[in-house]
């Protein structure tokens, strides 16, 4: 399969992208390179191509929940208290819906974002759709405040080599403070942590750990405040997570402007926080970049006219033109379907959907899981509609 006429960051003349089974072959110029029209090539005009995002901090199965909050909390021992209190209802509507079918809409939330690696956080979930990848290899603590016997967990003898990962610092007051320091003092054995939010950490603090995965657009729901990642880069490497949906939008993409406004992050160590340095934190060496014999986990979206990080950071779920994990399409723009109809790349799994106006096809029944959420539900809304498909377009 050949990919033509692509902008990338990395270079200023467009580029080919030749895909094999589950590969990237190549990379050529385009300008050096001229790719006749054949059964297994797609042409592109003002398209930028990046790496299949990795999402370092999500929960799946908490994705069909509304942004839940009554106020500012100090930490997130206060907010949990209060919408369970308040909230009650609602929560308990939501988790009556089957979790497997909770935790598939949490892949297509990510899959629509040009996310195609998440790490989940929280118990071992059984994926049937393996429309993108779900890294589960980590011992997952939920918190100082509410994970049961975590001094314990975290010091058991003869666990996997795996990182331990847990919300640490969520709160600006000074509990949230101290909970820091009494993770790095009972870490016994001195165990790879991923902190996970780390709004109330210092530098000093953030040496103690592997990776902090910043969630701002959690934490200024939650709390109207962040983490200092401008200081705190210097001690620690820095990851990018949305969170699910019970703390923040759907749209990666708004959380991915509200922290390069922040400049906390230079626009590259903003871009690696969801490429190469996440793939190095969670030793996927195979995914993060556009390179020779990596996967082909990649994305392409409109440019609009704009280059490099400017184009990267002004893109939205319906500016994504073509989604592909480890060689796969999983989710390609209307404006392609003749071309994909045209070559033999295409399987008849697909669903017709409309994003903000857009027509895309995504992998998969999305209209059997949407009708299978709403039979338990009818309150949860979509960022999507299920759009009726013409007899000569790829069905599920």
């Amino acid at each position: 399969m050949q990919l033509c006429n692509l902008k990338i960051i990395e270079k200023v003349e467009p580029v080919n992208i030749e895909v094999s089974r589950e590969h990237i072959k190549n990379i050529t110029s385009y300008a050096k390179n001229k790719i006749l029209k054949t059964r297994d090539s797609i042409f592109f005009e003002d398209s930028l191509a990046f790496p299949g995002l990795i999402n370092s901090h999500d929960h799946l199965d908490f994705n069909l929940f509304p942004q839940t909050g009554n106020r500012v909390y100090k930490n997130y021992v206060e907010w949990g208290e209060d919408i369970h209190a308040r909230n009650k209802e609602m929560i308990r509507s939501v988790l009556k819906i089957p979790q497997q079918l909770r935790t598939e809409w949490g892949l297509y939330k990510n899959l629509l974002n040009g996310v195609t690696t998440v790490v989940n956080h929280g118990e071992i979930l059984h994926i049937d759709n393996e429309v993108i990848s779900v890294l589960q290899n980590n011992h997952s603590l939920h918190s100082v405040g509410f994970e049961k016997k975590w001094k314990w967990k975290l010091n058991t003898l003869f666990k996997k080599n795996w990182p331990y990962v847990i919300h640490i610092g969520e709160g600006t007051d000074k509990i949230s403070h101290e909970e820091i320091n009494e993770l790095i003092k009972w870490n016994l054995f001195k165990r790879k942590i991923v902190g996970v939010h780390g709004v109330a950490m210092d530098e000093y603090q953030a040496k103690a750990f592997r990776a902090l995965v910043w969630c701002p657009a959690s934490n200024n729901f939650m709390l109207d405040a962040s983490a200092p990642i401008d200081e705190l880069k210097m001690a620690v490497t820095i990851l990018f997570g949305t969170d699910s949906t019970l703390t923040s939008s759907w749209n990666l993409w708004d959380q991915l402007r509200t922290a390069r406004n922040t400049l906390h992050l230079t626009d590259q160590e903003l871009f690696d926080s969801l490429t190469k340095s996440a793939a190095t934190v969670w030793k996927e060496n195979n995914i993060g970049s556009l390179s020779i014999n990596k996967n082909a986990d990649l994305c392409i979206a409109r440019a609009n006219g704009k280059k490099g990080f400017d184009a990267f950071y002004s893109i939205n779920p319906q500016d994504l033109l073509l989604v592909m994990h480890k060689g796969k399409i999983c989710l390609f723009d209307g404006e392609l379907l003749d071309q994909l109809i045209a070559t033999s790349l295409l399987s008849s799994s697909f669903t017709k959907i409309s994003v903000d106006g857009k027509i895309k096809y995504l992998y998969g029944d999305i209209a059997r899981l949407v009708n299978k959420i709403s039979s338990y539900n009818r309150e949860v809304s979509f960022p999507i509609y299920v759009v009726k498909l013409n007899r000569s377009e790829p069905s599920a």
